[in-house]
């Protein structure tokens, strides 16, 4: 760790233990995560709580932080609070690397982004809200969660009469009697919220990992193969040298002035074409890819630091190695009763060094 170098603030950290390593290794890096077991909350300098996000007092609390430990720069790494941050920038009480507040909606509600990207030019599937009838696209469809996030509750309908039942399951209210367990005990996935019904794209799936300075503009546009995911995260993926998706890129994040990272989900379809099904203004699961890809000095997290201390750095979009491949594991730490590390570990130094076959 850089004792030079300006704070950062990462919030909703989980288990993101990659991410929170990469800054902590560059400047003194605060990770807040209200859950004192979430294992990337250990990676940082300094290891904090707040209340929920949605709690009156999360934003003071943050305040709070910034002030004690000089942070200069404020990144999410959950949807949660996106929005939250984006409306404290605006108010001048975060320096949060996020877009404003109308973006941040906009992008949590997916089909509020598909309108946008319409209106903005940008590519994105034939979408649909129930209302219009489940036979307004033709099928097959997917029926998902307008504010869905980790591919939680998405269904594939190859007829209307299924987009039907998959609208009414998901959209119900949940029914149960009084003292009796609901039918659905999956709290990560309640019946009753709204919904939309969208072509489901063939072709391969792919994204962009980008990155936007302070003042909207794309610093960086790395796009990849998502060969594995798990729980909607990728955990496999190649990074590729593809000059439309990169464009792709820079365009949309330069469109909608995204400051900080952003994921874009994007589908090859071999009618439709190019479209955009997603973008999550925050890291994405796929976060080595871009920083194993990016050249000397130009990795994501050094970009935001040099944005924390006041730099400029130019725009270098399309700048990155490839091909590069990536495949994420488990790893974990040991803590005593007080909830702090013992520093014991199963292989000592860490995960043993792959050795060239």
């Amino acid at each position: 760790m850089s004792d030079h170098g300006p704070a950062i603030m990462l919030t909703g950290v989980g288990k993101r233990y990659d991410i929170v390593a990469c800054f902590a290794r560059l400047t003194r890096t605060i990770a807040v995560d209200p859950n004192p077991l979430a294992p990337a909350r250990y990676a940082a300098d300094v290891r904090a709580s707040a209340p929920a996000f949605d709690d009156p007092g999360y934003v003071p609390a943050l305040e709070r932080l910034c002030a004690e430990h000089d942070v200069r720069a404020v990144l999410p790494l959950t949807d949660l609070d996106i929005e939250i941050l984006a409306t404290a920038r605006l108010e001048g009480r975060l320096p949060a690397l996020v877009p404003a507040p109308e973006i941040a909606a906009a992008t949590f509600d997916k089909y509020r982004a598909h309108e946008l990207f319409l209106e903005l030019g940008l590519p994105s599937p034939p979408t649909a809200l129930p209302e219009a009838g489940a036979g307004t696209i033709p099928p097959p469809v997917v029926v998902k969660p307008r504010r869905g996030s980790g591919g939680r509750s998405i269904h594939l309908a190859r007829s209307a009469e299924e987009a039907s039942f998959f609208v009414t399951y998901l959209e119900r209210p949940e029914q149960t009697a009084p003292g009796e367990r609901p039918h659905n005990p999956d709290v990560s996935s309640p019946p009753g919220e709204p919904v939309m019904i969208q072509r489901a794209m063939r072709g391969p799936e792919l994204s962009i990992d980008c990155l936007g300075d302070w003042d909207g503009r794309c610093l960086n546009a790395i796009p990849r193969t998502m060969l594995e995911s798990r729980g909607g995260e990728s955990i496999k993926g190649t990074v590729v040298d593809d000059p439309e998706l990169v464009e792709l890129g820079r365009s949309a994040m330069e469109a909608l002035r995204v400051a900080g990272p952003a994921t874009i989900q994007v589908f090859r379809d071999p009618e439709v074409g190019i479209a955009i099904t997603d973008l999550n203004t925050r890291f994405g699961g796929a976060f080595p890819g871009p920083a194993y890809a990016a050249l000397p000095g130009r990795s994501y997290p050094e970009l935001i630091v040099r944005l924390a201390a006041g730099e400029r750095p130019e725009p270098h979009v399309g700048e990155y190695s490839s091909p590069v491949t990536f495949t994420r594991y488990y790893w974990q730490l040991e803590l005593d009763g007080e909830l702090q590390p013992t520093g014991r570990e199963l292989v000592p130094g860490g995960p043993p060094t792959p050795r060239r076959g």
